[in-house]
Order: structure tokens, then C-alpha cells, then sequence
């Protein structure tokens, strides 16, 4: 699902970066931004994921790490998406930008969602430890 994330982000920074038609309106500005911001960092995680250096970075916590730059990223990409949504004024580009804006906000809830199911749902929870129940 990692690779997803990226194509969809770029797809979005693109649709809305290659359109000519918006002069100096800061809302897609911001979208460019949040856009460019969450993938450089989305590819710098995926390179840490895809060499294993988490285990040789062991002062990070990158559970927590991960969990945070995936929750204000994802708020800020569908904030950016939203506004891009309704400042398009029919543009197609900056509407197919938004689109692939909301994807990859849930796309990043979906992941958000997983790595939490993954990580805290496979914990005992000791109610059926045989030694305490005695």
C-alpha cells in the first residue's frame, strides 16, 4: 500500500501545479505545499521501510513517528483538498486534484486504521491467562 500513497500525492501536486489558469491564489499554493510536503516525507519513510534503518535508528520511536506524520498530514491534505474543491470554479484539473486529494486522505485513514489494528490489537489482554483466573 506504501507505493499507492506516492503516486496518488503526485498525481494531486500535479493535476493542480500543471494548471495555468489560477494566478497567485494562496489555496492552491497551500495545496502544492502540503502535497509536496506529505510526499518528500512519505518517501523518505518508504526508503527507511524499504533499507530496514529503523532498526539501526533506534533512538525514534517510529511507531509514534509514523502514526503522527500520518495524522497531520492526512488533516492537512483533505483541509487542502476541501479548499481546493470549492475554489476551482469548474477548472477539471484542480477538481481531478481534489479527487486525488480525498483518495489519499483515505487512503492515509485506511493506513492510519491497519497500523493501529496491527500494533495494539494483538496485544493480550490477560482476561483468559489460565495462572490468573485461579
Amino acid at each position: 500500500m506504501y507505493p499507492t500513497y506516492g503516486v496518488i500525492l503526485l498525481i494531486a501536486f500535479l493535476c493542480v501545479h500543471c494548471e495555468d489558469r489560477w494566478i497567485e491564489n494562496s489555496s492552491f499554493n497551500y495545496f502544492e505545499v502540503v502535497t509536496a510536503w506529505f510526499l518528500v516525507v512519505f518517501s523518505v519513510f518508504f526508503l527507511m521501510h524499504l533499507f530496514r534503518l529503523q532498526s539501526k535508528i533506534t533512538c525514534i520511536n517510529w511507531m509514534l513517528t509514523e502514526f503522527l506524520h500520518y495524522a497531520v498530514g492526512g488533516i492537512l491534505v483533505f483541509i487542502a483538498s476541501i479548499v481546493v474543491a470549492v475554489k476551482s470554479y469548474g477548472v477539471s484539473a484542480l477538481i481531478a486534484g481534489s479527487v486525488f486529494g480525498f483518495i489519499a486522505t483515505f487512503l492515509i485513514a485506511i493506513s492510519i486504521w491497519t497500523s493501529y489494528k496491527v500494533t495494539c490489537g494483538s496485544q493480550p489482554t490477560g482476561e483468559s491467562d489460565p495462572v490468573l483466573t485461579m
